[in-house]
C-alpha cells in the first residue's frame, strides 16, 4: 500500500459495493471439474441481485487492523499478526497481500448472515476493488473489474482449505444475468461470458424467479469438500456428466424463455445433487422444493446449500401461486422468509 494510505482516506472516503448472486450449476466453475468434463462444455448460471455487500475503508490506530461486520463480533489484530483462519480470516488475508496498516474495514451486508449467496466473495472482491483503488492514485497496482476477480479468487484459495470456483466473483464484478462457460485457463482468462437477457427485460424477468432464505446459516466448505472429494476418487462421474447436460439444456430454456423447460431440468439437477449428499437441504428445504415442484416450478439451493437459501424459477403465474405456498411453509421457523430483491445488472461499483 502506499505510504500516505490514511491520508488518502481521510481526504476521500471510498465506498465500494457488489451484489449477491443465486445461481445453477455451480461446483462446475472448480477446475477439479470443469477440466475433466471440458469435453461437455461445462458451464455455470447465476443471477446478480441488489442484496449489495457494501465496503469501507476508514482511518485506524497506526499498526492496526480492525474489522466491523454485521454477524460478526468486530475484531482487531495487530497487522501483520492478523489471523488467516479466523471467521473474518478473508479480509485480513486480502488486507494482509496489499501491507494494509491503521484500517478500519466496515463491511454492510444486505443479505443474511452466511445465507449461500455469494456474500463472502463479493465482500472480497469489493475489498479488493477498493484498495487497488487507493493503490492506483499512488501510481501502484492499477484498478479493474477482471483484475478484482482473480485477486480476490486467488487469495479466498489459497486461505479456504478447499478448491474455489470464480462465479461468485464473476457474478459480483460484472452483474447481469449470465453464463459462464469454464474453458482452459493456460493461455486464456478460462472462462467465456454469454449474458441471457438484455437489462430492458430484467423487470419482466424477475417475475419468474423466487428467493427465500431457510433460517439457517450455511457451511460452503462442508458439502463443496465432499463432492471434490467424491468426484476425485472416481465416484458419482456419470452423475456429474448429467449435471453439465441438465446446466446446459437450463440456460438454453432460460434464454428462450421457456421457464416451465427450465423448471425441469432445474429439479432435475437438484435430484441429482441431492442422491450424492443428502444433507445439501434440511426438512425447510426439502419442503420448499416440493412445494415448487407441485406448482410446476423448479427449485434449488443456492450456492452449495447446506443451509442459507432456496430459489425457484417458472412461468409468472406459477410463481405467484407457489409465493404464497413458500411464504406458509416458511412462516415455521423464526427467521425463515421470502427475502425482496432485483436484478442487479451494475455489478462492482466503487464511489469517491
Amino acid at each position: 500500500m502506499p505510504d500516505n494510505f490514511k491520508d488518502l482516506i481521510k481526504a476521500e472516503q471510498i465506498a465500494i459495493s457488489a451484489p449477491c448472486r443465486i445461481d445453477m450449476g455451480g461446483t462446475l466453475d472448480i477446475s477439479t471439474f470443469y477440466y475433466p468434463l471440458m469435453h461437455l462444455n461445462p458451464c455455470t448460471f447465476n443471477i446478480s441481485i441488489d442484496l449489495r455487500t457494501r465496503i469501507y475503508l476508514l482511518p485506524f490506530q497506526d499498526g492496526k487492523i480492525k474489522v466491523s461486520s454485521r454477524g460478526f463480533r468486530s475484531t482487531v489484530f495487530a497487522s501483520r499478526k492478523a489471523p488467516f483462519n479466523h471467521p473474518l480470516g478473508l479480509v485480513f488475508a486480502i488486507s494482509s497481500f496489499f501491507n494494509a496498516d491503521g484500517v478500519h474495514i466496515v463491511i454492510e451486508s444486505s443479505s443474511p448472515p452466511r445465507s449461500a449467496l455469494g456474500g463472502s466473495s463479493a465482500a472480497a472482491v469489493a475489498l479488493v476493488a477498493g484498495f487497488l483503488k487507493i493503490s492506483e492514485k499512488s501510481g501502484q497496482k492499477s484498478f479493474s473489474r477482471q483484475k478484482a476477480v482473480f485477486l480476490a479468487h486467488a487469495i479466498e484459495q489459497s486461505v479456504a482449505g478447499v478448491p474455489c470456483g470464480l462465479q461468485d466473483q464473476l457474478a459480483a464484478a460484472f452483474g447481469g444475468v449470465n453464463a459462464w462457460f469454464w474453458k482452459d485457463g493456460t493461455k486464456s482468462p478460462g472462462f467465456v461470458k454469454k449474458s441471457i437477457f438484455k437489462k430492458e427485460f430484467l423487470n419482466d424477468f424477475e417475475k419468474n424467479i423466487l428467493l427465500a432464505y431457510c433460517g439457517v446459516p450455511h457451511e460452503s466448505k462442508n458439502i463443496n469438500g465432499k463432492w471434490v472429494n467424491q468426484f476425485v476418487s472416481g465416484k458419482y462421474r456419470d452423475l456429474w456428466d448429467e449435471i453439465v447436460v441438465c446446466t446446459g439444456r437450463f440456460v438454453d430454456a432460460v434464454s428462450n424463455r421457456k421457464f416451465h423447460d427450465a423448471a425441469s431440468f432445474m429439479n432435475q439437477e437438484t435430484a441429482i445433487r441431492r442422491s450424492m449428499t443428502p444433507d445439501v437441504v434440511d426438512e425447510i428445504g426439502r419442503k420448499l422444493i416440493m412445494s415448487a415442484r407441485k406448482n410446476g416450478c423448479g427449485a434449488r439451493f443456492t450456492g452449495a446449500g447446506g443451509g442459507g437459501c432456496i430459489w425457484a424459477i417458472g412461468e409468472a403465474s406459477d410463481i405467484e401461486r407457489l409465493k404464497d405456498r413458500w411464504e406458509s411453509i416458511l412462516s415455521r421457523r423464526e427467521g425463515a422468509g421470502l427475502l425482496e430483491f432485483g436484478i442487479d445488472y451494475k455489478g462492482l461499483s466503487v464511489k469517491q
